[in-house]
């Protein structure tokens, strides 16, 4: 399967976060309007985090040592599961959620090379799915990093990576509109 795709959405959305947030001072990306909304350092943490644990998932399925959760083999849930993963981290952010532990952000202030560990962790997340090429063809099932008994494909894994990577562009350009100048 061709996975670029991913790959120029990957580009496309990196190069939007470096052009929109690319000139902010230290204190800009931390900034937060209040506690409970994540800066926009924060933002950018937490999808070098989110898709980092999926690296591991698709290391045990490529040495085929990964075991298959029950849900798995129902194509129901597997299509299901995977369609409301990518329903609830659409970029219109209609309906606010918390993420799991595992994939928050760091809770102190990020460095301001943030944007520059964001573009290597890009270009990894790239060379990772242009790797899968013989996975997507199967039609290779795994679990979320958060929980095992999520399950979708892997090409719908990537549209929620890819996905989930606009959702929180827009979320970071909305502090963006209220930092103050």
């Amino acid at each position: 399967m061709n996975t670029d795709k991913w790959t120029n959405k990957i580009d496309t959305v990196t190069n939007d976060f470096k052009k929109a947030f690319g000139q902010l001072t230290y204190e800009q990306l931390n900034w937060k309007p209040n506690e409970q909304t994540w800066s926009i350092g924060q933002n950018i943490d937490h999808l070098i985090v989110i898709n980092g644990t999926y690296y591991p998932v698709i290391k045990i399925v490529k040495e085929r040592t990964y075991k298959l959760p029950f849900m798995g083999k129902i194509d129901f849930m597997v299509n299901f599961l995977g369609k409301t993963v990518l329903n609830a981290v659409q970029p219109d952010r209609k309906k606010k959620m918390k993420t799991f532990p595992i994939w928050e952000p760091t809770q102190s202030n990020v460095t301001s090379d943030i944007l520059t560990r964001f573009d290597l962790h890009q270009a990894e997340l790239k060379h990772m799915i242009a790797g899968c090429s013989d996975l997507l063809d199967k039609g290779t099932i795994i679990s979320s990093p958060a929980n095992k008994n999520i399950v979708y494909k892997l090409e719908m894994a990537f549209d929620i990576i890819t996905t989930h990577e606009l959702r929180h562009f827009e979320q970071a350009k909305e502090i963006l509109a209220v930092l103050p100048k």
